[in-house]
């Protein structure tokens, strides 16, 4: 099996082609600081105890403490968290926040657990890493199959361990609990954000265009009702079972209200023209807006071709990968980076570390504001890259990324600098 981890970092080979640094800050970016892997040991319902392997890894600290969230997969490998931690690395510094990236997974399946054996399984995990973690050291939050509840449990396994209120080491946690207003939905408002920011770029109507949904969860549900509110007409939409493509129109709140119900995608009514079919068949069908919310490599060398869009807002995390780069921007598809696109998670759960910190309580409207701003400011000090060095908004997000982590690597001083080359 090809390694996700070396595929990533292509495109940190391609940025550093624009950047000028020196080469040890370059070799410092290519492994993670520090990789921890250990087996949870969980009790489960039926009285025995099982064990899961899990993993932390923080990828570099040049910028400040490590960020990322903890996914429950049972995909999960190491390969797959260097490689997510090594891509919030990139994320922290594209939206210029004081933040390294980790990232972190524990490799289980959530649907084969009961409705109690999660919150082990999470306690477990923070016993396994406690010493890995710190509010001024590496900061955990939520991803794929993990949410507000199970971070809740992890917050409060922490200060059991050490003895004292930490609720900054831990953000994604319920807003009862010290968690940010705001937040479920960030992912998704960021990228709604970073799609309007660009619209001058993009040849797609502003208000009328057709957008499909890969991947119906937190962030994929709330673009998708967010995007049907500015007047886009939802055409595509799917989950595990399978995806639901209907030209007329799919209303995203019957969809949360069916899949509520227990209901599958595969299985909504539609209008004469609807069509079941595969997640993969959906990535094909026509639209102006594609956004790909749910697994990474979904867009591919042997797909790229075939992908009928004129824009991919990335919500998930490497959707589209590198071989498949090329082939889009050949054919004029913009592709708005993951790195980017779905920053406005780790946005807000830096609001709500810095709110946890200064025992400060912001407003959802404040919140927004904020995030707002933050994405309209980044969105165009990135488009200036772009045209700078007349490269894609991928590259451009690398570059911008590579350029404050360099900085912040060579502060401390380089072979030149040492040799009195200052």
């Amino acid at each position: 099996m090809a390694s996700v981890f070396k595929g990533a970092k292509k495109r940190l080979d391609e940025a550093a082609r624009h950047v000028p640094a020196a080469e040890e800050a370059l070799e410092k970016l290519t492994y993670p600081e520090e990789t921890l892997s250990a087996s949870l040991f969980v009790r489960m319902d039926d009285g025995r105890r099982a064990s899961f392997k899990a993993w932390r890894c923080r990828y570099d600290a040049s910028r400040g403490p490590t960020k990322g969230g903890i996914r429950f997969s049972a995909d999960a490998c190491m390969d797959e968290v260097m490689t997510l931690a090594f891509w919030m690395t990139f994320k922290c510094a594209v939206a210029d926040l004081p933040y390294g990236g980790g990232k972190g997974a524990v490799c289980v399946d959530p649907a084969n657990l009961s409705t109690k054996e999660p919150e082990r399984v999470a306690r477990a995990y923070v016993k396994a890493f406690a010493r890995f973690l710190h509010p001024d050291r590496d900061i955990p939050g939520p991803d794929m199959g993990t949410d507000a509840m199970v971070m809740g449990w992890m917050a409060d396994e922490y200060e059991a361990i050490v003895g004292h209120h930490a609720p900054a080491v831990i953000t994604g946690k319920p807003v009862c609990l010290g968690g940010s207003p705001g937040r479920t939905r960030a992912t998704a408002l960021g990228g709604v954000y970073a799609l309007d920011a660009l619209t001058s770029r993009l040849a797609i109507d502003p208000e009328g265009a057709r957008v499909s949904v890969v991947g119906f969860g937190n962030a994929g549900s709330h673009v998708a009702s967010l995007l049907q509110r500015r007047g886009h007409t939802i055409v595509g939409v799917s989950d595990s079972s399978g995806a639901r493509y209907d030209p007329a129109g799919i209303d995203p709140a019957r969809v949360a209200a069916h899949k509520a119900e227990g209901g599958k995608i595969a299985e909504l009514d539609g209008s004469s023209d609807a069509e079941t079919m595969s997640n993969a068949a959906l990535l094909e069908r026509p639209s102006d807006i594609l956004v790909p919310a749910a697994v990474a490599g979904q867009i591919h060398g042997g797909n790229a071709d075939r992908i009928d869009t004129r824009v991919i807002l990335e919500l998930a995390n490497g959707p589209v990968d590198a071989e498949a780069d090329a082939a889009l921007d050949a054919r004029g598809v913009t592709v708005i980076p993951d790195i980017f696109a779905n920053s406005g998670g780790v946005t807000v759960s830096y609001y709500e570390w810095v709110q946890n910190r200064t025992g400060l309580r912001w407003s959802d409207h404040e919140v927004t504001a904020r995030l707002k701003e933050a994405m309209e400011r980044e969105a165009g000090r990135l488009c200036g890259v772009a045209d700078a060095s007349a490269i894609t908004l991928r590259k451009a997000a690398y570059v911008h990324a590579l350029q404050r982590i360099v900085t912040a690597i060579e502060a401390h001083g380089t072979k030149a600098f040492f040799n009195g080359g200052g």
